[in-house]
């Protein structure tokens, strides 16, 4: 039998679901609707622990509750395990479970967090639950996980170097042709090799989209939208993944190896200690470069209390050492909504150069172009 208030929401639901959705469509209600389903999400792992211990389950026959929730309210078996686990966690991250409950952050970060509460990493998260939930509450997602990487390689250096080992043992990658003579694949390749492919494949698949859009723009005779270009985004990754296999064959002999990009950073506020990923931000364990150090490029960045990185501050255009401490820094595209990656923004002056904006990287931040441009419109053409 639902409780009082279990029936109330169910009706409150209810009627919630025959209002127009329209009215709804603006910023502030999204972020509430968010914010309500991720303590609607909590409560429902604090019904599931108690259902777990209450063995209830058991009355129906069902050989645990995981089993119980994928038969009767038809969930995927892995995703009703999952889900039994995070509420059997919930005690023993009391401050996450606290604001997960508030709305400060939500199940997926509960999940992150599940995953540390284990030997040999779980005393060190007692200790760390605070500073752990303070990431959790201020940056976005993927940067959140980030630092638990690293905090990771702290508490338990051993099992890094295990944990990468492991990693690269589970590259494969499969291809056949299948009845029809489409040929048919998937690929999974640890963190170095995957950026080795990952960037080169990406060049290339930029080198057509430009090809594409210079087509596009001579045949109509102005900006195309990118319906109007010949190739879908998928198919030029695949004329991407082709064309790799084609400069590969004919490379010239004078050609040079791909190698990955490492940056280790010293004396980062963020880790107090160590720090090795690669140059798209894969957080690596530092004997996973030993291997690579023959043929890979190596840069050390070190961050002065003040952050700072000198050039000269006379530049108009960022360069050397300065663009790329910006780029250490900023990863993508500053502006809030936004993620397009270092590697296709831009770097912009705060103050602008034309009003006596230095060229240092205090006044520097990046944009990706579509940002930048919005923030520095170009004046319209003479009449």
């Amino acid at each position: 039998m639902a409780g009082v208030h279990l029936q109330g929401l169910v009706d409150a639901v209810d009627a919630f679901l025959e209002e127009d959705a329209d009215q709804y469509g603006h910023r502030r209600s999204v972020e509430l609707m968010q914010r309500t389903i991720a303590r609607l999400q909590a409560r429902q792992s604090q019904m599931l622990a108690a259902f777990v211990e209450s063995k209830e389950w058991a009355d129906d026959g069902a050989f645990d509750a995981a089993m119980w929730l994928a038969t009767v309210c038809r969930v995927p078996k892995g995703k009703a395990r999952e889900q039994i686990a995070t509420a059997r966690r919930l005690n023993q991250a009391p401050r996450f479970a606290e604001a997960w409950l508030a709305g400060e952050v939500n199940g997926d970060h509960f999940g992150v967090v599940r995953r540390l509460l284990k030997p040999p990493t779980e005393d060190h998260f007692v200790r760390d639950e605070e500073e752990l939930l303070r990431h959790a509450k201020t940056l976005r997602f993927e940067d959140f996980t980030r630092i638990v990487d690293y905090w990771r390689q702290h508490a338990d250096p051993d099992g890094t170097e295990e944990r990468e080992l492991e990693r690269q043992n589970r590259r494969e990658v499969s291809l056949a042709a299948s009845y029809e003579g489409m040929y048919l694949g998937r690929i999974t390749l640890d963190p170095i090799s995957g950026s080795i492919v990952f960037r080169e494949h990406n060049r290339i698949t930029e080198e057509f989209f430009q090809a594409d859009w210079a087509e596009a723009k001579e045949r109509l005779g102005h900006d195309p939208l990118v319906d109007d270009l010949r190739r879908t985004p998928a198919q030029r990754r695949a004329d991407a993944l082709v064309e790799m296999a084609t400069r590969s064959a004919t490379c010239p002999a004078d050609g040079r190896r791909p190698a990955p990009l490492f940056s280790v950073f010293v004396g980062y506020e963020t880790l107090h200690g160590r720090i090795c990923e690669l140059a798209e931000g894969i957080v690596l364990a530092p004997g996973s470069l030993l291997p690579w150090f023959d043929q890979a490029y190596v840069e050390r960045a070190v961050f002065t209390p003040s952050g700072r990185v000198e050039v000269s501050a006379a530049a108009r255009f960022f360069s050397g050492a300065t663009r790329r401490a910006i780029e250490l820094r900023d990863r993508r595209c500053t502006y809030e909504f936004c993620d397009v990656p270092l590697e296709r923004c831009q770097c912009d002056h705060v103050v602008p150069f034309s009003e006596g904006g230095p060229t240092t990287q205090e006044n520097g931040r990046l944009l990706c172009p579509f940002h930048n441009r919005r923030r520095n419109p170009r004046p319209p053409p003479a009449a």
